[in-house]
């Protein structure tokens, strides 16, 4: 019996079908592929982050015995007093054996130099104090704080580390007396920048975040509003109207040190106002964040069916009373979504506050729009590019900040987004 001759025609398919099914199985493996080394490296990244600045959340502290000594307290002005030597003295209590000079030195090492500062805050708190002996927990210097972390290996020699020989000893015994005790850094959180790593903190540059993304809020919310409201629902379809979209479209993609540039020369050099203040960088962060608004804004007045402007129309409104009840009511949840990630990007840009001198060292905690501050990016490349070993985990910790920030502005997007998202 002859066999069914063989459909040319289905057999070239057949071939061309398994070739495009191969392709697609790689382009999924390439793609599955490309996925997972994101999320791998993305990983990598947090786990550095993390691990590199989780302790920072904590502090060493050390306990001393200090006598406030009336003889020190004749001046009617408190903070005259000479509170860094009524440590020194009470550290030479608790180690009387140290006599020699380098000796002492290194023994007082092992205090922060803000310690004095603590005791002139009780003093004035409590006058009662003058005349007596009391317990007091001083924070202990960062490279001991680093020391007592693990940070430093303690088994190297002694001309390789930051700590001597001496100074593990007294730690030690410190330690054996339990004068010593890590707790959680409320300090990183309550004060701001130093030069001493164990007292920085985040909230000088927290308050300036504040402010700075407040006065960009203030001035691109409704001015972005207004400019997409324009543009879509007003605006004649001509060559000018067209020249804007492109320009603000590409002025999405300039870079940020353009803008601080801009603010440089328009806003200090021009108009002369003061350097390192919330208002001028939110002038600058207004100028980026505007583009990313309109044009979200702009994308959420086209989802609108024409069908509701028509029906509003047909029952008498006029074009402004439709937009105002109708359209843009419906509109606002996706304005306010690309509101939110505009400020989010605002929150993380560093370039542009460095050109308006947001760089600056900020010790006092500003509180107001005009008074000198800096932003928390600024504050972690300020840590970055300093010396000392203990500002390298709380640049981490700074940078952790920051992050939660961020994840939970865009949160809030997307929170808005699945909450008010109305699907036509």
């Amino acid at each position: 019996m002859d066999q069914p001759a063989i459909n040319p025609t289905i057999d070239k398919v057949n071939k061309g079908l398994k070739r495009r099914y191969r392709a697609e199985r790689r382009f999924r493996i390439f793609g599955a592929t490309a996925i997972l080394s994101a999320l791998c490296f993305l990983f990598l990244l947090f786990f550095s982050i993390v691990s590199s600045g989780y302790k920072a959340f904590q502090k060493t502290f050390i306990q001393i015995d200090v006598f406030f000594d009336p003889a020190e307290f004749t001046n009617e002005n408190l903070a005259t007093a000479n509170f860094p030597g009524l440590i020194k003295a009470s550290l030479r209590s608790m180690f009387p054996e140290v006599t020699s000079r380098s000796d002492k030195k290194d023994l007082y090492y092992l205090v922060s130099p803000g310690a004095s500062f603590q005791l002139i805050n009780l003093v004035k708190n409590n006058t009662s104090l003058i005349g007596q002996t009391k317990q007091i927990w001083v924070p202990a210097n960062d490279d001991v704080d680093m020391l007592l972390k693990g940070n430093i290996d303690r088994s190297r020699p002694e001309d390789e580390r930051r700590v001597n020989d001496n100074q593990l000893t007294w730690l030690d015994k410190l330690s054996r007396d339990g004068k010593i005790k890590k707790t959680f850094n409320t300090t990183f959180f309550k004060s701001g920048d130093s030069r001493e790593p164990e007292l920085a903190g985040i909230w000088g540059a927290t308050c300036g975040s504040f402010y700075t993304l407040l006065i960009t809020l203030s001035l691109s919310f409704p001015i972005g509003i207004a400019a997409a409201v324009y543009l879509e629902e007003f605006a004649p379809k001509n060559r000018w109207t067209d020249i804007i979209e492109v320009n603000i479209n590409n002025l999405a993609a300039v870079p940020s040190i353009v803008y601080g540039l801009l603010g440089l020369a328009v806003f200090i050099n021009f108009f002369g106002m003061p350097r390192s203040t919330p208002v001028v960088g939110g002038l600058v962060l207004t100028l980026i964040t505007l583009p990313v608004i309109i044009i979200a804004s702009r994308a959420s007045l086209k989802s609108v069916p024409p069908s509701i402007r028509e029906a509003a129309l047909g029952i008498g409104a006029s074009k402004m009373q439709t937009v105002n009840h109708h359209v843009l009511p419906l509109a606002l949840p996706g304005m306010l979504t690309g509101t939110i990630i505009g400020m989010a990007r605002a929150l993380g840009e560093t370039a542009p506050l460095l050109m308006v001198g947001m760089v600056a060292f900020i010790v006092d905690i500003p509180h107001g729009i005009t008074d000198p501050a800096t932003v928390l990016p600024v504050q972690i490349y300020l840590w970055s590019d300093s010396p000392e070993r203990a500002f390298v985990e709380k640049t981490s910790a700074a940078i952790m900040v920051l992050l939660v920030f961020l994840f939970l502005m865009n949160g809030a997007a997307v929170f808005l987004r699945k909450r008010f998202e109305i699907k036509w």
